[in-house]
């Protein structure tokens, strides 16, 4: 009893920026539902995305406290975005749709939700753990795309 009224007052009273999930590891694309409708709505060109959508990605996540650093690695383009939880940072999408964008990355429970400010709306991504799969949700305006991640 005395180990769970522990675990409920931690648990009641931990911070936002509190981690509550370990995301560290290298994560292998397995599905990835409409990435192309999602470049098209942040205009990436057709070459681009033809590419794109064929290449195998890889995400190398390095976890420390609430500071994290994101590896997308493919044979076309690389991206690594560092960033602390609950801060707000300026993020230049290099590569990927080439905008400066105001991001915020919080915990809401076990799901990371990101927020991305900029010139397009309702921009930002959901990531979380399933087992031993980590889904990542991309959103832009109204357009979903969902991915899955092997761990390595």
């Amino acid at each position: 009893w005395e180990q769970h009224a522990l675990l409920h007052s931690a648990q009641s009273s931990s911070p936002t920026t509190t981690m509550p999930v370990d995301f560290n590891g290298t994560w292998v694309l397995e599905k990835n539902d409409n990435f192309e409708e999602y470049m098209k709505i942040l205009n990436v060109d057709l070459v681009t995305r033809k590419i794109a959508v064929h290449l195998s990605q890889t995400k190398v996540i390095i976890q420390e406290g609430d500071e994290l650093t994101i590896k997308t690695l493919s044979t076309f383009r690389n991206y690594e975005v560092s960033l602390k939880i609950g801060k707000e940072f300026e993020e230049y999408t290099k590569g990927l749709d080439n905008r400066m964008l105001k991001t915020l990355v919080s915990w809401e429970g076990n799901t990371l939700v990101c927020t991305q400010k900029g010139e397009k709306a309702n921009r930002g991504w959901k990531q979380w753990l399933e087992g031993d799969k980590l889904h990542l949700e991309l959103y832009c305006e109204d357009v979903v795309c969902h991915q899955v991640f092997n761990r390595k």
